[in-house]
């Protein structure tokens, strides 16, 4: 990731944002304590920003550090760990190098327990319904979002295949042919580029492609936008699932379903299985009903495709959507490992949901979190506009003289016809008929020429086209004409037109 080129201008933040995640990125980076205060500056060059957070400020759940270019004191650390929240470092590519989290007391038995897992067949079950419930979604996703019955059914005919597992191994080779089904659908979905960009942006760009690089021939070092984006997901859910890990007494290090590898927390992975199709979910979404922009993103030297500082900022304030997703999980993995210690030394305790408090207090389960709205952005020019808008008013214009130059072609096309002629015809008949009819003997002496000119015309603007129409029996453009003065009516009408403005003398 690297810093775009259109970023804020330079601002103080005083209060938590509603979502609760500070995002700093750029160079200079510092995060330190001053009077009692902690004090963050983060930016580019003139565009700097600055925060001062005190104690009482609640609702400060994350701050995510993108970058290395700066420095971080203890004091800061323990002050963001003294209020419950965790302070999140990741690389320039997305790749999460630290996650702090508030200590909790443990229980060694849990910890105990959680070892042998995988000798008392504890790891096989909590692993196949990980893998089941991972299949439930990834068969949701395909059937509602995609539009593909026949991969969904695969997918739950293979989920059928973990009861029948014996082993771990067994489990992974279940998920990884659904993940062979499930990733062949992504990869002709397109990926909508606003009309600006659309001759920009490479080939590949504009097809989410293979979930696997050609550069590693794994997920990471993505070469196209959405798996980029993908990636910087996935590294925030592990950083949310190791805290959540962390604060209820679990080792992330020791998994159940991915093997120890050094300097990887499998626990976390095992847990981020469940959280892939949330991610996926919202990410899928976004580019069925969203647009990318070529600003916020370029291509390495390599190839790989990195994402600019203002999307990676807007990424990472749903690392707050994550956590909540995350929380339950964590404590249903707890639970599991619990039910295998013959004498706890403490009771089971739902620190992060707080559901045993909300139980205890006749108060409904906290509801399950909804995954954050993608940025709404113009289709011409990208630009970021509400969501009940489809241009920005630049080119809505356009827009509308582009159409309107087409339906004027359709409508000499339509005049053309035989039977609009037809109607025309007939109706300059009853026009004729009518003004050869009319007779001046029967006209107000009142009403004469300067009357309509001074008396008249003056006060059609105050009424609709539609009832000067039909007060005329004319055509609505026509009675546009006669509103604005571009036409005067034959003075059969005048005594119409009076009536209804009200004219009388």
């Amino acid at each position: 990731m690297t810093a775009s080129h259109k970023l804020p201008p330079s601002s103080v933040l005083e209060q938590v944002p509603k979502h609760g995640v500070i995002v700093m990125s750029g160079f200079g980076l510092r995060l330190n304590v001053q009077h009692g205060q902690l004090s963050a500056a983060w930016g580019i060059g003139e565009q700097r920003h600055h925060a001062r957070i005190s104690r009482v400020s609640r609702g400060l759940r994350r701050i995510v550090v993108i970058g290395s270019d700066g420095f971080a004191t203890f004091d800061a650390i323990r002050w963001v760990s003294d209020i419950g929240a965790s302070l999140v470092f990741l690389d320039r590519r997305g790749k999460l190098l630290f996650a702090s989290t508030p200590t909790a007391s443990s229980d060694a038995k849990l910890r105990r327990a959680q070892c042998l897992a995988l000798a008392n067949g504890t790891a096989l079950k909590l692993s196949r319904e990980l893998i089941s419930q991972k299949l439930d979604g990834q068969a949701a996703i395909v059937r509602d979002m995609l539009g593909n019955s026949g991969a969904a059914d695969a997918i739950l005919r293979l989920k059928g295949q973990l009861a029948e597992t014996d082993d771990i191994d067994s489990v992974r080779l279940v998920e990884a042919k659904a993940a062979k089904v499930y990733w062949s659908q992504f990869a002709s979905v397109p990926i909508r580029w606003p009309r600006k960009d659309e001759d920009r942006v490479a080939v590949h760009w504009k097809i989410f492609g293979s979930r696997i690089s050609p550069l590693t021939h794994s997920p990471r070092l993505a070469v196209n936008p959405p798996n980029a984006c993908m990636n910087l997901i996935h590294a925030l859910c592990e950083a949310e699932c190791r805290i959540a890990l962390i604060g209820l007494g679990l080792d992330p290090e020791i998994g159940i379903l991915h093997c120890d590898v050094p300097y990887r927390s499998s626990l976390a992975h095992d847990l981020q299985e469940l959280l892939r199709p949330k991610v996926e979910a919202f990410l899928l979404n976004w580019i069925q009903t969203e647009c990318f922009r070529k600003t916020d993103f370029w291509e390495d030297r390599n190839g790989n495709c990195r994402i600019g500082s203002f999307l990676a900022k807007r990424l990472c304030e749903t690392a707050d959507t994550w956590r909540k997703f995350a929380a339950p999980i964590a404590e249903w993995l707890v639970r599991e490992f619990w039910k295998t210690i013959r004498r706890p030394d403490m009771p089971f305790t739902t620190r992060l949901t707080q559901d045993n408090k909300r139980a205890v207090k006749g108060a409904a389960p906290m509801p399950a979190p909804q995954a954050p709205a993608a940025q709404h952005l113009c289709a011409g020019c990208g630009k970021i506009i509400p969501p009940a808008s489809t241009n920005c008013s630049s080119c809505a214009v356009e827009g509308l003289r582009v159409r309107m130059v087409d339906v004027a072609r359709k409508g000499r096309i339509a005049s053309r016809s035989p039977l609009s002629r037809a109607r025309l015809s007939e109706t300059q008949r009853r026009q004729t008929t009518a003004c050869h009819s009319w007779s001046p003997a029967d006209h107000p002496k009142w009403l004469t020429e300067d009357v309509y000119t001074n008396q008249i015309q003056p006060r059609l603007p105050n009424y609709s086209l539609s009832k000067i129409a039909s007060a005329m029996g004319v055509s609505i453009p026509y009675a546009s004409d006669i509103r604005r003065g571009g036409r005067r009516p034959h003075p059969r009408h005048w005594l119409s037109l009076s009536q209804l403005v009200r004219y009388e003398r």
